[in-house]
């Protein structure tokens, strides 16, 4: 197998969602022009608004794929993908709400329960449940064979024990799906004796700790568990299924359209500008590597769409697009010729936003060393 197989088949848009993406846009319009918001660089992240997101929920774009019995909408993965993809290439503030509407929606479709879909799912669609992802942790980093922390049997449930980094969101969620060993570790099976749990974020025991970047922002965090009891209907999915559960969800968190839009809004702002003759090239370079990585995420969305999980081709998609957020701020640097500004508007702000962002471009959704090595999997070679 060579990599172009790894890739599913390229999906295109259906005309009949030009009206979809101009509401979308109509919408966004009228928020910038009341000035709600200000477009932002890595805005999934670091754009927390629970207004805009509950206000996204009004209008029917939050849970889209949702069936309609759980207070979501019934549409297709394609609905969603062109509301998301304007999300991000305006810079919207859509963080409260990213994570519960990318993954934990489908994964709790996929694996949860008919009470944790009935509890959860009706939030999530409305803006106002907001969820985090507990998997890595410290010395394992993307690793996520290696996690330490542990669940154990006790009356009426699980007692959780240890620590997650990189949590998003953590000290504003309601919940998070943490990833922990049930089973002591089997160095020949690795995968083995992992399971997941619904663990409320604001339970005793709960401990959440800033992570701050160097921005001085915080969204980032570690998560400590002390002996803290989780219900044993809390459960997602089958103790011991851990690793299979995670790794579906992860091919949602990789293929998005965040993979290559975070810094869309600076690369926008760049093309706005006058560019020189001598950057010409670099900058078709640059459109033309988006619009490749726009038509591999779109396939991947329609692969998932079909109920297939597509990791390998997940991990391309995150591997290139860490690559291409990190070329646009290259770019921009050189063509702009104007130093970064922290406390700048249009480019320079945007640029000096990017810049200090890009350290944890790689982090998020596994390292590159750790996608390569599922890409060569996926081709036979390791």
């Amino acid at each position: 197998m060579d990599i172009d197989q790894l890739v599913p088949a390229p999906r295109e848009l259906p005309a009949e969602l030009t009206g979809l993406r101009e509401e979308v846009r109509e919408f966004l319009a009228a928020e910038l022009a009341a000035d709600r918001w200000r477009p932002g660089v890595d805005s999934w992240l670091s754009g927390w608004d629970e207004r805009f997101s509950a206000e996204l929920g009004k209008r029917g774009w939050l849970g889209m794929t949702v069936p309609p019995e759980y207070g979501g909408h019934g549409r297709s993965a394609l609905d969603r993908y062109v509301v998301t993809e304007e999300l991000l290439a305006a810079g919207a503030p859509v963080a409260a709400h990213w994570i519960a509407d990318r993954q934990i929606a489908p994964s709790l479709l996929r694996f949860g329960t008919e009470a944790q879909r009935r509890r959860y799912l009706p939030g999530i669609a409305a803006g106002e449940i907001y969820f985090g992802i507990g998997m890595s942790e410290p010395d394992a980093g993307s690793d996520l064979a290696a996690v330490r922390s542990r669940a154990t049997r006790v009356d009426g449930g699980w007692e959780l024990t240890g620590t997650k980094v990189w949590t998003s969101g953590a000290h504003r969620a309601h919940a998070f799906f943490a990833l922990v060993r049930t089973s002591p570790l089997d160095e020949k099976h690795r995968h083995a004796g992992l399971s997941q749990f619904i663990v409320d974020l604001r339970a005793p025991g709960v401990t959440v700790r800033p992570i701050p970047l160097l921005t001085g922002a915080h969204h980032f965090n570690e998560v400590v568990f002390d002996r803290v009891h989780v219900p044993g209907d809390m459960v997602l999915g089958e103790i011991g299924n851990g690793w299979h559960q995670v790794t579906s969800e992860l091919a949602f968190e990789r293929s998005g359209p965040e993979r290559y839009l975070s810094t869309f809004p600076l690369l926008a702002a760049l093309l706005d500008r006058a560019v020189p003759a001598e950057h010409a090239r670099a900058v078709g370079a640059i459109v033309a590597a988006c619009w490749t990585l726009r038509r591999m995420s779109l396939a991947v969305a329609g692969a998932l769409a079909d109920g297939a999980a597509p990791e390998p081709a997940a991990a391309v998609v995150k591997d290139l697009g860490t690559r291409f957020e990190s070329d646009v701020i290259e770019l921009a640097r050189t063509v702009l010729a104007l130093p970064p500004e922290p406390d700048g508007t249009g480019p320079p702000g945007l640029l000096a936003k990017a810049v200090l962002h890009a350290p944890g471009f790689t982090l998020r959704g596994g390292t590159n060393e750790i996608l390569r090595g599922i890409v060569a999997r996926g081709l036979g070679l390791r």
